[in-house]
């Protein structure tokens, strides 16, 4: 049975990588970070993040960004990460020869990165805007709290 193709009616460009050799955990710790922002901020973060899980993934939007300027004619200042998915792949595994005959086990874990760019641009008349997911809320302020003195008026060290 044969999946069916999704056609893309709504501004949606992708870049799928797979096999690619990092363990799924990694790759989410750097995913988390850039989803729902736009293409430019998110490539200054991968280049300035330490972590050895950025550089395929600035490939990725890289070449997600350069699927939607050739396919689609978008605009790349007008991109914004609207999906960004981490799945695991297959283990490779591997005999490391040990003392005595016997023999560990290594592995090596891999994942498939898939990368969604929207352009702004397409969804403006609808009033849709792919922010980052903390912008969305807008956190409540506590004014009324009580703050307990604990040397006056009783408490713990009126004990004797």
């Amino acid at each position: 049975m044969r999946k069916k193709r999704n056609k893309n009616l709504y501004g949606e460009v992708y870049a799928l990588g797979q096999h690619i050799s990092m363990s799924a955990h990694k790759a989410r710790r750097v995913i988390d970070q850039i989803r729902g922002r736009s293409y430019e901020e998110t490539l200054m973060i991968l280049e300035l993040m330490p972590y050895r899980a950025c550089y395929p993934i600035f490939k990725l939007v890289y070449s997600a960004a350069a699927n939607a300027s050739h396919n689609m004619g978008f605009n790349e200042a007008s991109l914004v990460i609207s999906k960004a998915e981490v799945n695991e792949g297959t283990t490779m595994k591997k005999l490391k020869p040990r003392a005595r005959g016997r023999s560990y086990a290594i592995k090596r874990p891999t994942c498939h990165i898939r990368i969604v760019l929207k352009d702004k641009s397409f969804y403006e008349e609808e009033n849709f805007f792919c922010l980052k997911q903390s912008e969305w809320k807008k956190k409540k302020k506590y004014t009324d709290m009580t703050y307990h003195y604990m040397d006056k008026g009783g408490g713990l060290w009126d004990k004797k």
